[in-house]
C-alpha cells in the first residue's frame, strides 16, 4: 500500500544528476528513512546518469513510500535502448564499462528491481526494504549524567509557525513572539522569506522556498528579529494538508544552541580507523563524507563539518581554509555556531603562544576557560572543550577542522586521532575543490575587470564615473558602497556618492555616513577594516530603541525606529576602505560594506583592490578633463563679444556655431561695437582652420579691430594695420577673410554704411520688393601680402532693407556633391521679405541645417541687420 509519493522531472543536462540526488536525499530524509538514503542515492545517481547523459533524454524520478519499503522509479524517453533482463544470461559487463553499472548496482544493493516498457517510456525501478524497528520506538538515547545533558535556557521556547501554500505566515504562537520580537499582527500574511536569513545549512542546494515544499525537512538557518539581528535557529518542518486538501507547512523552531530539543538523532559515527583497512571496508573518504560526495566546494565543506560534529558527538564544528601565504585562516563552513562566526571571518594561524595555539598540528583543549583566546573563533559561544586538526596536502597547511562541545573534558587524544584520520581522508578532495573554485573566481574576476575597464574608459564625466564605480561594486562585491573624494591635498574627504542594493536604505545610509568622520586618506594599498559606521549605527539604534521605550529624549522629527534599525542592520557587518590612488596622490576612498554578521572573502577584497586602482585613474582622468574643459571654455568665452549693443533704428541678430565638440569659439568670429556717438563698427570674419589655433587669431583680430576703430582710423587703415599684426605672428599667422564696416543710423530711418570686404563672401542686400543683390566688391584677404591697398564702399540701407553677412561655413554647406553656394543662399534670402532680423537669421540657419544630414564640419556665423524705418503714430 502506497502511503506517500514524490516525483520530479530532470532535464537532459549533466547537472541534473546532482539535482536528482538531492531530490531523493531530501525526500527520504523528510520521510525519516535515513537508513536507506545512501543506497537509494547511489542507485538514483547511476540510473539518472544513464537517462540524461547516455540516453540523452529527460528523466522522471518517482519515490513511493509503503509501510515496509521504499520504491524509486527512473523513467527515460528512449525505450529502444537495449536493457539486459534480470533472467537473461547476457553478461552485464565489467565494472569499468561506460554503461551497465546502474543495473549491476541494482542487483547488488536493491531488494528487488526491474525494467518496465511502454510505447514511449522505459522505466527502471528498485525497491529497498526498511529495517525492522521496535514497536513504538522512533529514536532513543541512553541515560546520561546531568552534566552531559544539552544546555538550554530556563524556559525552552518552541516557536510554532504555520506557512500556507503560498509561503506566507498563517499562524504565529507566543513563543515565536518571545523569540523574535514580532507580534502576530506584524507578521501574518508576510512571506517567511522576509524574515529568514538563508542559507539554512550551507552545502545543500535547497532554498527556503524549496524546503517549505518538502514533506519533512530539518536543519539550521537564521531569523531576523525585530531589532534587525539574526537569531540562529534549528528548525523542523512538516508538510500537512487540511480537510479541504489545502497544503501547508508547520515549522517548529528553537534557538540553535538548543537544537537537541528538535534534532533527530543521526546514525552512528564513522568506524574506527583500524576498521577501514579491512579487506571488505568501504572507501574511507566515502565512509566519512557519505556517498555521493557533494559536487561543489561549499557543499563538501558543510557536509564535512556536519559529519565531524556527529562523529565526535559535538555541539558545534567548523572548518577554515588557509590563505595562499598560510598566515590566515578563513571560516568557510560551520554548524552550531552563531551566524557571526560563519562565512569568511578570518583568524591568524598562530593565534596564541604554545603548542595548542597552533593550527599546524592536532590540538585538544579540555577547558577553554583555562586558556582564554586559544581558539578565537569560539570566544563568547559557550563552548568549553574543543579538538582541532590540520588539513594538509603534501605537507602544506590548507585548512583546519575543529569540533567543540559545551561541556568541559569531552575530548582526548583518542578523539583527536579519529578526527585527524578523517581530515587526512578529505584534505586532498577539499584542496582540489578549492583550487577549482579559485580558478572559476579568477576567470570571473578577469571578465569583471575587463568589463569595468571598458565602462570606466567610456566616460570622462566625473559624476558618471562615480556612479559607475558604485554600481560595479554593488551588489557584485558588496551590499553597499560609499565613495569619498579629495579635491586637493589640503582638503578634507567629501562624501560624494552612496549606493545600497536596497534603494530604500540609501537615504538612511547617507545620513549615517554624513554624521561620522570620514576614514583617514592613507595611501597604503589594500583593504583596511573601518569600524566607525557599524559602531555609529548600533549607537543610533540603541538610542532610538530607548527613546521608543520612553527612556531618553523624544526622537527628532523623521528619525523613526524602523529606519534606524534598518540602517543598523545594513551596515552591521564588515566595512573596509580602499584608497583611490592616482599619480602618486590619494584622490579619495572606496568604502565597501556588508550587512550584519557578514565578512568579505579575501578573493573579493583582492578583486576590489584591482578595481579601485582602475577606478582611481578613471576618476582622476575625469577630474583633469573637467578642469581643462573649464579652462578652455573660460578662455574661449573671453574671445566672444561681451554682448551686442542696442543700435538705434537698426535691428541686429547674430547666430554663431563653432565646429567640434566642446568648442565655443573657432576660426569664425563676429563683432558689433560703438565707435563714437552715432557710429558703430561691425565685423564678420573667418580665420583659416578651426580649433584653438584659429581661435587665437580670432582674438587678435577682434581686439585689434575695436582698438584701431576707436583710435579714429577708417576702414582701409584698420584692416591694413590688422594685416601687419597678423604677419608679425610669423609661423603662427593664418590668413583671414574679413568683412568690416561702419554704420551710421540716419534720422529719416535709413542707415549709411561704409564697408571693406577683404576676401570674404560678399554681403547680400534684401530689398522690400524681394530682390537680392551683392552689397560690396571683393578685395584681397589679410595675412598673405605685406602691402595692401584697400578701399571702402559707401552705401545706404533704405527702410525695410536687410543686410545679410555670413561666413563660408554657410555657403559651403555640402550634401554629397551638392553645395548650398551663393545662389542657394540668395534663394533662401528672397523668402525672408518682411521678416525681422532675428527671423531672417533663424530661417537661414534652418535652411543650412536641413541642406545636409551630417553635422557641420566648419564654423558658421550669421549677422543680419535690418532697417525697420521710422514708426508712424
Amino acid at each position: 500500500m502506497i502511503t506517500a509519493r514524490a516525483a520530479a522531472t530532470f532535464d537532459p543536462v549533466g547537472r541534473s544528476v546532482a539535482t536528482a540526488r538531492s531530490f531523493v536525499r531530501d525526500t527520504l530524509q523528510g520521510w525519516g528513512f535515513s537508513d536507506v538514503i545512501d543506497d537509494a542515492v547511489v542507485l538514483t545517481s547511476e540510473l539518472v546518469t544513464n537517462a540524461v547523459v547516455h540516453a540523452g533524454t529527460a528523466a522522471d524520478v518517482e519515490c513511493l513510500r509503503s509501510e515496509d519499503a521504499v520504491r524509486i522509479q527512473v523513467s527515460d524517453r528512449y525505450p529502444e535502448r537495449e536493457i539486459p533482463l534480470q533472467q537473461s544470461s547476457v553478461n552485464m559487463g565489467s565494472p569499468d564499462r561506460e554503461g551497465g553499472r546502474g543495473l549491476q548496482l541494482c542487483a547488488a544493493l536493491a531488494t528487488r528491481w526491474g525494467v518496465d516498457y511502454t510505447p514511449t517510456h522505459k522505466q527502471v525501478w528498485f525497491q529497498l526494504d526498511l529495517p525492522q524497528r521496535s514497536v513504538g520506538t522512533r529514536a532513543a538515547g541512553p541515560s546520561l549524567p546531568a552534566d552531559l545533558l544539552p544546555i538550554a535556557d530556563g524556559r525552552v521556547r518552541v516557536a510554532v509557525i504555520q506557512i500556507d501554500r503560498l509561503g506566507a505566515i498563517s499562524a504565529w504562537n507566543e513563543d515565536a513572539e518571545d523569540l523574535f520580537g514580532y507580534g502576530a499582527e506584524q507578521v501574518m500574511g508576510k512571506p517567511l522569506n522576509d524574515l529568514a536569513a538563508w542559507p539554512h545549512t550551507p552545502g545543500t542546494s535547497t532554498g527556503i522556498a524549496e524546503a517549505l515544499q518538502l514533506s519533512r525537512w530539518e536543519g539550521s538557518y537564521g531569523v531576523r528579529n525585530a531589532h534587525g539581528r539574526v537569531i540562529p535557529v534549528y528548525a523542523s518542518h512538516l508538510r500537512v494538508r487540511d480537510a479541504d486538501g489545502e497544503p501547508s507547512t508547520v515549522c517548529l523552531l528553537v534557538r540553535d544552541e538548543e537544537r537537541a530539543v528538535l534534532q533527530t538523532p543521526l546514525r552512528g559515527a564513522a568506524p574506527e580507523p583500524g576498521s577501514l583497512s579491512e579487506p571488505h571496508a568501504a572507501d574511507p573518504f566515502e565512509v566519512f563524507i557519505g556517498s555521493p560526495a557533494p559536487d561543489d566546494l561549499d557543499g563538501l565543506l558543510q557536509r564535512t563539518v556536519e559529519r565531524a560534529r556527529d562523529m565526535l558527538d559535538g555541539d558545534a564544528a567548523f572548518l577554515l581554509l588557509a590563505t595562499d601565504d598560510e598566515t590566515e585562516l578563513e571560516v568557510r563552513a560551520s554548524t552550531g555556531l552563531p551566524s557571526a562566526r560563519q562565512r569568511f571571518a578570518r583568524v591568524q594561524v598562530e593565534s596564541a603562544p604554545g603548542r595548542y595555539g597552533s593550527a599546524r598540528m592536532p590540538a585538544v583543549h579540555e577547558d577553554l576557560t583555562v586558556v582564554p583566546g586559544a581558539v578565537p573563533l569560539l570566544s563568547g559561544t559557550g563552548m568549553r572543550s574543543v579538538v582541532t586538526v590540520p588539513l594538509k596536502v603534501e605537507g602544506r597547511l590548507t585548512g583546519s577542522l575543529g569540533v567543540a562541545a559545551e561541556a568541559s573534558g569531552r575530548y582526548s587524544n583518542e578523539e583527536a586521532l579519529r578526527l585527524q584520520f578523517a581530515a587526512d581522508r578529505i584534505a586532498l578532495a577539499v584542496e582540489s575543490a578549492r583550487l577549482g573554485e579559485l580558478e572559476r573566481l579568477r576567470r570571473g574576476s578577469l571578465s569583471f575587470l575587463v568589463e569595468a575597464s571598458d565602462l570606466l574608459a567610456g566616460t570622462l564625466d566625473r559624476d558618471q564615473t562615480l556612479a559607475l564605480m558604485a554600481q560595479m561594486t554593488v551588489p557584485t562585491l558588496a551590499t553597499w558602497c560609499a565613495v569619498y573624494t579629495i579635491a586637493d591635498q589640503s582638503a578634507e574627504p567629501y562624501l560624494s556618492y552612496v549606493l545600497h542594493e536596497d534603494e530604500e536604505r540609501i537615504d538612511g545610509l547617507k545620513a549615517l555616513l554624513s554624521k561620522i568622520a570620514p576614514p583617514d586618506p592613507v595611501p597604503t594599498p589594500g583593504a583596511r577594516v573601518w569600524a566607525a559606521p557599524s559602531e555609529a549605527a548600533h549607537e543610533d539604534a540603541l538610542r532610538t530603541s530607548m527613546r521608543s521605550l520612553g527612556l531618553g529624549e523624544p526622537p527628532a522629527l523623521g528619525s523613526g525606529i524602523g529606519t534606524t534599525l534598518s540602517t543598523a542592520s545594513a551596515v552591521g557587518g564588515e566595512t573596509v576602505v580602499l584608497p583611490l590612488v592616482a599619480r602618486n596622490r590619494v584622490i579619495g576612498m572606496l568604502t565597501l560594506g556588508k550587512p550584519a554578521d557578514e565578512h568579505f572573502r579575501q578573493e573579493i577584497l583582492e578583486l576590489a583592490e584591482d578595481l579601485s586602482r582602475r577606478a582611481a585613474l578613471a576618476l582622476d582622468n575625469a577630474r583633469l578633463y573637467s578642469e581643462r574643459m573649464a579652462i578652455s571654455q573660460s578662455l574661449q568665452r573671453s574671445l566672444l563679444p561681451p554682448g551686442l549693443p542696442q543700435v538705434p533704428g537698426v535691428e541686429v541678430e547674430v547666430i554663431y556655431r563653432a565646429a567640434g565638440e566642446g568648442n565655443e569659439v573657432g576660426g569664425d568670429f563676429y563683432d558689433l561695437f560703438p565707435i563714437r556717438d552715432g557710429a558703430y563698427g561691425f565685423a564678420i570674419g573667418d580665420v583659416c582652420g578651426t580649433g584653438p589655433e584659429a581661435a587665437a587669431v580670432t582674438g587678435l583680430a577682434r581686439h585689434a579691430l575695436r582698438l584701431l576703430a576707436r583710435e579714429g582710423f577708417g576702414g582701409p587703415a584698420v584692416l591694413e594695420r590688422l594685416n601687419a599684426a597678423i604677419l608679425d605672428e610669423g609661423a603662427r599667422s593664418r590668413f583671414l577673410t574679413l568683412l568690416y564696416g561702419e554704420l551710421w543710423p540716419q534720422e529719416d530711418g535709413s542707415a549709411v554704411l561704409k564697408v571693406v570686404c577683404a576676401g570674404h563672401p560678399l554681403p547680400l542686400r534684401l530689398r522690400q520688393d524681394g530682390t537680392v543683390e551683392p552689397y560690396a566688391e571683393p578685395q584681397p584677404l589679410l595675412g598673405v601680402m605685406d602691402d595692401l591697398e584697400l578701399y571702402e564702399q559707401t552705401m545706404t540701407l533704405d527702410p525695410g532693407d536687410v543686410l545679410l553677412c555670413v561666413t563660408d561655413g554657410v555657403t559651403e554647406r555640402r550634401e554629397g556633391t551638392r553645395m548650398l553656394g551663393d545662389d542657394g543662399l540668395a534663394d533662401v534670402l528672397t523668402t525672408c521679405t518682411g521678416l525681422t532680423a532675428g527671423a531672417v537669421a533663424a530661417r537661414i540657419m534652418r535652411a543650412v541645417e536641413r541642406f545636409a544630414t551630417d553635422a557641420p564640419s566648419d564654423d558658421m556665423a550669421i549677422l543680419a541687420m535690418r532697417v525697420p524705418g521710422l514708426q508712424k503714430d
